[in-house]
């Protein structure tokens, strides 16, 4: 397969469609069942709200804008503080509530006007800033669930730290040499390779796969709304709104357009 750009409206045969997909749902997954791991509540309850959100997303853009609606990792920081010092995850809860109003009005905005503040508001280079800042926040999380940061009084784990180390070089080793069509999976090839490597240091476990129940209701979480924390929240949606845009801007690039 050579090098090109795949549009929104192609069918690509099944037998490349299939890794293409499975290197996409790996891709999300990380980040959105990790945000909730994180935040410690039910990563089934998260990604029930993120298909809704996404269904709905691609019925209002036509299916014509590829995109996934997932956890972003600008909450992090926030929310974290209001479970700690604040109402709780039901607190923060009010907080979406409230961000999600202001990201509707932005979208009905750019309905009735364009896009031609987005581009004087937000130009490319403070887009690009945002969203490297978001992925450099994460920095020290994946640090340490890769064992290379810990605590003093927490003895070095070297097993994590080789299989942590050997699939991020695997997967570089991957981007960097494969052509075709395995160029475009290396994701894929480097989440294979690594659960391969943590297979053979022993360390995957399938107890809590064969305690799961097959058929289960996501956790409930009731909403509150505390205006102390909602402030705390709500500054996250001058992250989102960039964020998002310059996903659309780096998606119509490779599309060649203007999405």
């Amino acid at each position: 397969m050579s090098q090109r750009e795949i549009q929104v409206d192609e069918r690509l045969p099944f037998l490349q469609s299939l890794p293409l997909s499975f290197q996409h749902l790996f891709a999300m997954f990380g980040s959105t069942v990790l945000v909730p791991i994180l935040f410690g509540i039910d990563p089934a309850t998260i990604l029930l709200m993120n298909g809704f959100g996404t269904i709905l997303y691609i019925f209002i853009t036509k299916g014509k804008i590829p995109a996934y609606l997932g956890s972003s990792f600008a909450f992090i920081s926030p929310v974290t503080a209001v479970l700690t010092d604040g109402g709780g995850y039901s607190a923060a809860l009010g907080g979406f509530f409230i961000v999600g109003l202001v990201l509707t009005l932005v979208g009905l905005l750019v309905k009735v006007v364009g896009t031609k503040w987005i581009d004087f508001i937000f130009p490319p280079a403070a887009m690009g800033a945002i969203v490297a800042v978001i992925g450099l926040e994460l920095v020290p999380t994946a640090a340490g669930m890769a064992g290379l940061v810990r605590e003093p009084d927490v003895s070095i784990d070297t097993t994590t730290i080789i299989v942590a180390l050997l699939t991020l070089a695997f997967t570089i080793i991957y981007w960097v040499t494969m052509r075709g069509f395995l160029k475009i999976i290396p994701i894929l090839l480097g989440i294979v390779t690594g659960y391969m490597i943590a297979a053979i240091y022993g360390i995957v476990d399938f107890s809590a796969v064969n305690e799961a129940k097959w058929i289960q209701m996501p956790t409930y979480y009731g909403i509150e709304f505390n205006w102390s924390d909602i402030i705390i929240i709500l500054p996250a949606a001058l992250v989102l709104i960039p964020e998002h845009i310059g996903h659309l801007v780096v998606t119509g690039d490779i599309v060649k357009k203007d999405l």
